[in-house]
């Protein structure tokens, strides 16, 4: 079932922040928790998620951090939701669906149905369409910040 859960809006948010300020290279999991205030115990385990399910690169060493493993373009925000779901499906999942006669034939497909419209609309969005969003709305990206024209 699919539940919005702040494992899932951090992971949602450290993404989308590696995609939009990691163009230029890796970008580290503490100027991510600095930037998007997410708990570093949150982040650490979501990341790792991330890595073995293929959305990101974790690059070791002095200079390491993390960076998209495809193009942007090519990552959606629904692969990211089912695999942090993934990872809350453990904790709880069929239990919630009803077991009433009522409930089997008639509320659990309405909640399967919704389920599967959310899924799919979510799969439609991807990491580009939200920069190119935060880019519309101003949001300032980490290499504008450090950027300085002298002649």
């Amino acid at each position: 079932m699919f539940r919005l859960t702040k494992k899932m809006i951090y992971a949602l948010e450290a993404v989308v922040d590696i995609a939009y300020n990691g163009r230029s290279g890796t970008v580290q999991s503490r100027d991510i928790t600095k930037r998007q205030d997410i708990p570093q115990r949150y982040l650490e385990q979501v990341m790792q998620q991330l890595v073995r399910a293929g959305i990101l690169k974790g690059v070791r060493g002095p200079k390491g951090g993390y960076n998209l493993a495809r193009e942007r373009r090519r990552i959606s925000v629904g692969e990211i939701v089912n695999i942090v779901n993934g990872i809350d499906k453990n904790q709880a999942d069929k239990n919630l669906l009803s077991q009433s006669p009522m409930g089997i034939k008639v509320i659990n497909p309405l909640i399967e149905n919704l389920n599967s419209s959310i899924l799919d609309h979510l799969n439609n969005i991807t990491l580009q369409d939200l920069c190119q969003q935060a880019m519309d709305e101003g949001v300032e990206t980490e290499f504008a910040k450090n950027f300085t024209f002298t002649i």
